[in-house]
């Protein structure tokens, strides 16, 4: 057998990750290994996503990618081992007191945050701004002088108003400190948007709270006695106090490993590379921050991933080459808006400037264009960045008779798929172009990638798969070729209904239908599928049409919708009583144990901080449920597509961390939204303080306590796809935040697909998660008060389930285990004791081998 080759990567960063996938994916590990050496004590991480890292405390929520990669064969990381020493002419790495030997070396080492010649910046209180470790201490700092003791909010400066600075600025924001953002530049971002942007930024930001010197230099930082942060001084005389200090001036590659190994690099830094992304010594390459290649080093991500791919291709043969990347950037910095693309400060000769200015509504938006008015160059948009996605694939082609109007409020729709050219770069994350889109749904029988959806689209090309603000784009692409293609792109909900989802929930709303079969008659054809019937169920229970075993309905449902409880693997059941907010007596306790104990049932308190009750009969069910509602309880939905539970930490009331009664919000939020029928299951969170302990984000709406309200957050779940939820809106108060729920959780049930939850609703619906902000806060759909009426009317309207039920002997029959013999237990039910409790007789299965348990 031949020798396997070594390739070393120094560095374990964003780009370092790509490459390593990239490897993988391309089947390299089948000749070679790859070792990656990194200085930090976690896997590769998202520090563009740093300053989320202040509302999820646990950094692992950071971590990039499948952490499968690193269990690859062939394919290993070694955390905390930074590289001392690299010998080009042994072919060596030395690491942790250990030489690894290489065939290839790839230097992936990125950047350092760059240090002002300033007295003072090595003060207790001074902070950089760069790693998860960077902003734990920053963390740490700011809260041990805040509190119910402190004299006074903690003040924090922030010198530097770039991309890092305003970063910093918005954590220091939401840590609950006096911000000021001091800039030497005559503007903030002065490398990303024009003087026309930087004063609309510098006038959004204000308004925020946060105080902005520009045309400012910082001349030293002075300490108190004990060596800490006291005041900042300035060129001009002036000073302010400082509590904290955030240094956010740039960065710096760092390159002195490869410097002290003799490779050549830059006066200004960076290692010096080809566009093969080769540095002088043989075999060694260099990606990302760390190079500088075609006269300037790259401070992206999405170039360095262009040049993860260059040398990956180049390691198994190929001829790829880095000939520059889109610089393009679109962040949301303390909340607001900022994008800048092309040719943003109108370099080219002749070029035009077209701009649209609304001080009152805090927009700016610039176009660049040709000299003669034809094709876009680049652009600058603050404030309002809806139209970004639309625009920057368009650089350097025609916008049209009028291209002003992509800058009016009411301007032209963004161009369909079809109206990209095939070099026009969708993704610049990954560098994806819109001919690489159109390939991967062209059908394999022309050479394509035959992918039939989305989902398959972003799997083949990576398009979307890292910022997501593409995401949009690459549906309509996608789309626009299925339909190109004679497939037709299909939104109905099955053979029966012709419409989607969305449109029969709107057909039933308006109509004032009351039964599937009217629904089927007027609107449909034919008898309807296992698909359609509990669809159009759900959807007149979120009408408040009746309950979910009245008449006709009773036959539409899903197994636990039609017995108003959770099927088990033995036929037996499963009972949920409602602990709203997780809070219970001891009373309650002690009744939900006799409960149990009477009817030999398993007992197993869940994730949603409720008690789950298995193994009861179908005949046993009505008898459970009433010995429940008479301790105080009610039916938990744990079987519908509804609301299932609202997690909560003990908040203020009990914690010396807590902010706000985080126990009482959950109460209210469970009792308001409890029966809610939806697309798909609900959970909600609510934690007292940034500790998190309710795992907010990880439900489909979180809120997290702030000293100031409430933050919002929507779109998480766990299960098979687990997504962290987005920020939605900010220190809202009680009555703000309900409002906001409330119509965000109407806006999801009637616009969603069916089984969808609203974390992929949020990406799949027209204009994403911003959109959705703007209909919820902003009311730009003009239903605010419908929704408002809708979700009064389901509070008023709402009725327990179980209660109705036990008070109809006509839906009481449908719990008979036998017609016959109504009493009678089904015989096929066994169990046994395990661990003093009953579960099903029968084999265990564990790890692929079936176990006997006991006998019964």
């Amino acid at each position: 057998m031949s020798r396997r080759r070594q390739l070393v990567v120094v560095g374990a960063g964003m780009v370092a990750q790509r490459l390593v996938e990239a490897l993988v994916e391309r089947g390299a590990t089948d000749t070679w290994d790859v070792q990656v050496f990194g200085e930090e004590s976690r896997p590769p991480y998202d520090r563009v996503a740093l300053t989320s890292f202040f509302t999820v405390p646990d950094p692992d929520d950071l971590l990039l990618g499948d952490r499968a990669l690193w269990k690859t064969p062939g394919v290993r990381l070694h955390r905390h081992a930074p590289v001392t020493a690299i010998d080009t002419e042994a072919r060596t790495i030395s690491a942790r007191g250990t030489t690894f030997p290489y065939d290839a070396l790839v230097i992936a080492t990125g950047s350092s945050a760059a240090v002002p010649p300033v007295e003072g910046t090595d003060l207790d209180g001074c902070f950089v701004y760069r790693t998860v470790d960077d902003v734990t201490e920053l963390r740490a700092w700011v809260a041990d002088r805040s509190g119910p003791d402190a004299k006074q909010p903690v003040r924090g400066v922030v010198v530097g108003g770039g991309l890092l600075g305003l970063e910093a600025a918005g954590a220091l924001r939401q840590l609950g400190a006096d911000t000021t953002v001091v800039e030497f530049a005559p503007r903030l971002m002065p490398l990303q948007v024009d003087p026309g942007g930087g004063e609309a930024l510098r006038r959004l930001i204000s308004q925020l709270g946060v105080k902005v010197r520009t045309s400012t230099a910082t001349s030293r930082i002075a300490g108190d006695r004990k060596g800490r942060v006291r005041t900042m001084h300035f060129a001009d005389g002036e000073s302010t106090p400082a509590d904290v200090v955030v240094l956010a001036t740039g960065v710096r590659p760092r390159d002195e490993v490869a410097r002290a190994a003799g490779i050549a690099v830059h006066e200004r830094g960076g290692v010096l590379a080809d566009e093969a992304c080769r540095t002088d010594a043989d075999d060694v390459y260099v990606v990302g921050e760390a190079a500088h290649i075609a006269g300037r080093t790259w401070g992206l991500v999405g170039p360095g991933y262009t040049m993860a791919e260059v040398v990956v291709d180049r390691l198994l043969g190929g001829t790829a080459t880095f000939e520059g990347a889109d610089l393009s950037t679109k962040l949301k910095l303390l909340g607001v808006d900022v994008a800048s693309f092309g040719d943003a400060f109108a370099a080219e000769d002749g070029s035009l400037e077209v701009v649209y200015a609304d001080p009152v509504a805090g927009v700016y938006k610039k176009l660049v264009l040709s000299d003669d008015a034809s094709r876009l160059l680049g652009g600058v948009l603050v404030g309002d960045s809806s139209s970004y996605t639309s625009l920057r694939p368009m650089v350097g082609h025609p916008l049209g008779s009028d291209p002003t109007a992509w800058l009016l409020p009411d301007g032209v729709e963004p161009p369909s798929g079809d109206g990209l050219p095939d070099e026009a770069t969708v993704c610049s994350c990954n560098n994806v172009t819109a001919g690489t889109i159109r390939c991967a749904v062209a059908p394999l029988s022309e050479g394509g990638g035959g992918c039939t959806d989305l989902a398959g689209v972003k799997a083949c090309t990576k398009a979307g798969t890292a910022c997501g603000s593409c995401t949009p784009l690459v549906k309509k692409l996608t789309d626009a070729e299925l339909t190109k293609a004679g497939v037709e792109v299909s939104t109905a909900l099955c053979e029966h209904f012709s419409a989607s989802r969305p449109e029969l929930y709107e057909i039933i709303r308006i109509t004032g239908l009351t039964t599937f079969s009217e629904v089927l008659e007027r609107h449909g054809s034919g008898r309807g599928c296992d698909i359609c019937r509990p669809t159009v169920a759900s959807i007149l229970s979120s009408l408040g049409r009746g309950h979910v075993l009245e008449g006709e309905m009773a036959t539409l449902q899903d197994t636990n919708d039609h017995v108003m409880a959770n099927i088990q693997k033995d036929g037996t059941y499963s009972v949920v009583p409602r602990i709203a907010g997780g809070e219970v007596t001891p009373e309650g306790l002690i009744a939900i144990g006799q409960v149990a104990a009477d009817f030999g049932l398993y007992t197993k308190i869940t994730g949603g901080q409720r008690i789950d009750l298995f193994g009861a009969r179908m005949e046993q069910l009505p008898q459970i449920w009433k010995r429940l509602i008479d301790a105080g309880f009610e039916s938990g939905h744990a079987y519908g597509k509804s609301l299932r539970t609202v997690k909560s930490c003990v908040g203020e009331t009990w914690c010396r961390y807590g902010v706000q009664d985080s126990v009482s919000l959950a109460v209210d939020l469970e009792l308001r939204y409890r029966g809610l029928r939806s697309p798909h299951k609900i959970k909600l969170g609510v934690s007292g303080c940034a500790r998190e302990c309710a795992e907010a984000r990880g439900k489909d709406v979180g809120i997290i306590a702030t000293e100031n309200g409430w933050n919002m957050y929507v779109g998480g779940n766990g299960g098979f796809t687990p997504r962290h939820a987005q920020l939605f809106a900010e220190d809202l108060t009680t009555e703000e935040l309900i409002r906001a729920i409330d119509r965000f959780l109407l806006y999801y049930v009637r616009t969603a697909d069916r089984l969808q939850r609203t974390a992929p609703w949020l990406e799949s619906v027209e204009g994403g998660i911003e959109h959705v902000r703007a209909v919820v806060l902003e009311d730009s759909l003009g239903i605010g008060e419908e929704l408002d009426a809708m979700m009064a009317d389901h509070v008023a309207d709402y009725r327990d389930e179980w209660a109705e039920t036990l008070a109809d002997p006509e839906k009481l029959r449908r719990f008979d285990s036998f017609v016959n013999a109504p009493e009678t237990p089904d015989p096929d039910i066994t169990v046994v004791t395990e661990r003093g409790q009953s579960i099903p007789a029968g084999p265990v299965v564990i790890a692929g081998t079936s176990i006997p348990v006991g006998q019964p």
